[in-house]
């Protein structure tokens, strides 16, 4: 089964896995995560809105200050000032009166008095403090007693006692005028004094209130911050994990189950991820165990076959006509090719079992890849492709196994010559990078397609199907290069030609 067939086994299983519970339940998990999602945004909204609760009620606060001042203090202090400001024409008003006897002058008087008295019972309608309100009294009622007395000035006069009149005036009527002003004066200073203080209450309300909302909002941003940031770690950590599994299972990496920690969707989706990456892994495990079962068989009739053409090959039975040796000849090539090929696939089953025990021994890499590079060279010139060395570096002693070194070697540069047209190349690079040793296999030929180059290196899998090969020959090369702790990497421009890099520590 290819990787993508099982990938997309895999997927099918788990999209019914997500309707269907895998123990066999058959009920679908409750809506838990959309709960959780819920309270988060609604703790967030819950403490904006209280932040604006306390906003507004701090708001509310210095406006209504703001608002006492403007709307019933300072009227009330202009209506003080106002009566005030009258007293000194009305005494002027009373005196003319008095003097010249001009009724214009009397009723411009009665008319100022009026409205004196108009805005001292305005006044009561403000709300004042007790020392404004007894103020006002003091004043309202020296305020009548002044008209009293002027009114009995006008008596006076009116039976002809003009000096009596003034007498009076001068009397009475000024030290009730003065009294009335004295009242007014104390009244304003009070009025002053309780406009000083809203102000000094608004400001301070004003610092209050920026303090109290800073700090709240400052409270409410850290607090949904926290909420939203717990609720999405959960979210997001075990999507995380999900994705990460999803990636090993993709590269058969898969090992270990994902450790399940909530009972909502995603507990869920985890548990059935679980259960089907078990399933993947037991159908490689029965695919891998077929493959090896099948080739060891295979591999003993083979060895057989390949015996007996060599025989008949060798005449030993008797001589064979033309016919029948082109026959054998056949026989023995197609016997030899399913012997290698049942041996790779015995040979990646280990390396992907972990059973490969290398047989390090000291070696020198340059002299290794010297050997196989001579080896190639029938094969290039067959095909028309120069196979070319490079060495940069001086000390390329190695401990390692030999035999599948050689066998690495081999197949990237068989695969380079085969994916090569006539008149290309390939070179075969060794350099020695200080800490570990660089094998480089590049070629001009037809390159590799982009969208199969992330999965070169998974078995069966071929960039070029109408090319020949098993898909087996870059797979060994990865379980060989891993063997020695070391990894490959694949290069490749379509139409420009491949590198494939073998990095082996030294250590």
């Amino acid at each position: 089964m290819s990787q993508r067939a099982r990938l997309r086994f895999g997927l099918l299983r788990w999209r019914a896995l997500w309707w269907t519970d895998p123990r066999g339940s058959g009920e679908r998990p409750g809506l838990r995560l959309s709960s959780k999602i819920f309270l988060g945004s609604a703790l967030v909204i819950s403490v904006l809105a209280g932040v604006s609760a306390l906003s507004l009620g701090a708001v509310g606060r210095l406006v209504s200050a703001n608002r006492e001042i403007a709307t019933h203090t300072i009227p009330a202090l202009a209506l003080a000032a106002s009566a005030r400001d009258a007293i000194s024409p009305l005494l002027r008003l009373e005196a003319r009166a008095l003097v010249l006897g001009d009724r214009h002058y009397a009723k411009a008087w009665t008319e100022l008095t009026e409205q004196v008295a108009e805005d001292l019972l305005r006044l009561a309608d403000y709300p004042l403090s007790a020392p404004e309100a007894m103020h006002r009294r003091e004043a309202s009622t020296a305020f009548e007693e002044y008209r009293h007395i002027v009114a009995e000035e006008q008596t006076l006069l009116q039976r002809g006692d003009r000096a009596g009149a003034l007498r009076l005036r001068d009397a009475a009527a000024r030290m009730r005028a003065e009294q009335v002003g004295e009242s007014l004066d104390k009244l304003m200073t009070a009025t002053r004094l309780r406009i000083l203080a809203a102000q000094a209450e608004a400001a301070r309300l004003e610092k209050v209130t920026w303090t109290v909302v800073l700090m709240a909002l400052g409270a409410a941003i850290g607090l949904a911050l926290l909420g939203t940031a717990v609720v999405a770690r959960r979210m997001t950590r075990s999507i995380d994990r999900l994705s990460t599994a999803m990636a090993e299972v993709a590269a058969s990496a898969f090992r270990e189950p994902i450790a399940v920690e909530s009972h909502d969707e995603i507990g869920a989706l985890a548990r059935s991820f679980n259960w089907m990456a078990g399933e993947l892994r037991q159908m490689e495990e029965t695919k891998q165990e077929f493959f090896a079962t099948v080739s060891h068989e295979l591999r003993s009739p083979l060895t057989s076959i390949c015996g007996a053409v060599e025989l008949l090959h060798r005449g030993a039975p008797g001589p064979l006509t033309e016919s029948q040796a082109r026959l054998t000849e056949i026989i023995g090539q197609s016997s030899e090719r399913l012997l290698r090929l049942t041996n790779q696939i015995l040979e990646l089953s280990r390396f992907r079992a972990g059973l490969v025990e290398l047989d390090r021994k000291a070696l020198d890499l340059a002299a290794l890849v010297d050997r196989v590079v001579e080896e190639l060279h029938p094969q290039a010139a067959e095909t028309g492709v120069a196979v070319e060395r490079e060495r940069y570096g001086a000390h390329f002693a190695y401990l390692g196994d030999e035999d599948r070194l050689h066998q690495l070697v081999v197949n990237l540069g068989t695969n380079a010559i085969r994916f090569t047209p006539s008149g290309g190349r390939v070179v075969v690079r060794l350099i020695d990078a200080s800490t570990e040793f660089e094998l480089q296999v590049e070629d001009t030929g037809v390159g590799i397609p982009a969208e199969a180059l992330p999965n070169i290196f998974e078995p069966y899998r071929q960039a070029h199907r109408d090319r020949g090969g098993t898909g087996l020959g870059l797979a060994i090369v990865q379980g060989v290069a891993r063997a020695h702790g070391g990894h490959v990497t694949a290069e490749s421009r379509e139409g420009k030609g491949s590198r494939f890099t073998v990095l082996l520590p030294r250590s």
